[in-house]
């Protein structure tokens, strides 16, 4: 078993910042969580914590059920792929991947076994005899996760693995780590800035800001059920467009959304969790999916300012009433030519409207206060 147990994990630097707050999480076995933030949220603390490259100032750390807060890193039984590859550059790729066995005096032969069967895997046994000097930055990737893997981990620890490379070697690479995880049992802690890689590659997600963990879920629950204006916002591309000046009504015990003098009855499933909060009257942020979007037909109006044909759809940038709006249109239900300055209807599905308190910024429908408590307090630095 390969479970990683992280409780009120926290970091405080010398000068008194504080980088990670309280976090708990639970990592089950052979799990594949990611961490995902953006810069500066304390993801890479985190990790590094869980690795023994920092030092924990607050909270416990166990894997496989031992606390490891002081246990060096080399005695964990964890392997880290960092951003930078990390390759001793005067070494073979093989003699790169066969040097932590060799430093664990496991016979040559137990070594090459082991090398040559990573290798294959990864698809790299042509570039064994090679120096990493010779190799692409895919290749070199491979090369850092091969090492890795021979040495038969419990955690696997991947710190933004795929940033330095390019778009199409990062969807390749991306591949290579979902069909790597299907053939290895181990656990994975991956980190990464980019939702994209996030939202594929996780089990679970962890999405953090500030220090604060602000939701852990599966990539469908953070990406249609968040938790706050933060999650909303950080997941999602095209970002979810945003209301504001926007009133939650209650009229002879049914709830509106007014987006605009504009009013939409929300769905069963909205009035039975708003009455179940007892939630009343606020002016509220709306957020709508641009792929959930309308266009065409609605009493509400916009103005095109860009239109974007991205093949299969068609990105429509706009602004209604001071917002910016980005609607995400499938060509083939395209029906009329778009231009520059058109005024254009557009509407949005009642039960598709994320609802979010003014001050605090918590989602009416799916912010949980008990859940929360093991995450980010209640934020209120949301401008709107």
């Amino acid at each position: 078993m390969s479970e990683v147990l992280l409780k009120g994990l926290k970091k405080v630097y010398d000068n008194k910042v504080t980088a990670v707050h309280d976090v708990n999480l639970h990592i089950g076995d052979q799990e594949f969580i990611v961490l995902v933030g953006p810069s500066g949220c304390g993801k890479s603390t985190t990790l590094r914590m869980v690795a023994g490259l920092e030092e924990i100032s607050g909270g416990e750390l166990y894997i496989d059920g031992k606390l490891v807060n002081n246990v060096e890193p080399k005695d964990r039984d964890i392997a880290m792929v960092f951003q930078s590859y990390a390759l001793y550059p005067h070494m073979s790729v093989y003699e790169n991947m066969a040097f932590a066995l060799k430093l664990r005096k496991v016979p040559k032969d137990a070594i090459d076994k082991k090398v040559r069967e990573v290798a294959a895997i990864l698809d790299i046994t042509q570039y064994l005899e090679r120096k990493p000097k010779a190799l692409s930055g895919g290749q070199r990737q491979r090369v850092a996760i091969g090492r890795a893997m021979v040495r038969d981990p419990k955690v696997f620890l991947m710190d933004e693995p795929l940033s330095n490379l390019d778009a199409k070697l990062r969807n390749q690479m991306r591949a290579e780590i979902i069909k790597l995880r299907q053939r290895i049992n181990t656990t994975f802690i991956y980190v990464t800035h980019d939702q994209t890689e996030a939202m594929t590659l996780g089990d679970r997600i962890v999405i953090m800001k500030d220090g604060f963990v602000n939701q852990i879920g599966t990539p469908a629950e953070v990406f249609d059920k968040p938790v706050n204006l933060f999650v909303a916002g950080f997941i999602g591309m095209p970002v979810m467009n945003f209301f504001s000046g926007c009133k939650l009504l209650v009229e002879n015990g049914v709830y509106w959304a007014e987006i605009r003098g504009v009013r939409f009855r929300l769905d069963d499933f909205q009035q039975k969790a708003l009455k179940q909060n007892g939630q009343t009257p606020c002016e509220i942020v709306c957020g709508i999916r641009p792929c959930h979007v309308s266009v065409g037909e609605g009493a509400l109006k916009a103005q095109i300012h860009v239109v974007e044909m991205m093949g299969s759809e068609v990105h429509i940038h706009a602004s209604s009433s001071g917002d910016e709006v980005v609607m995400v249109v499938p060509t083939i239900e395209l029906r009329q030519q778009l231009n520059m300055g058109d005024v254009v209807p557009f509407t949005m599905q009642p039960g598709l409207i994320q609802m979010f308190d003014k001050e605090s910024g918590n989602n009416l429908i799916w912010y949980d206060k008990a859940s929360a408590e093991n995450c980010a307090p209640v934020c209120k630095s949301y401008d709107f």
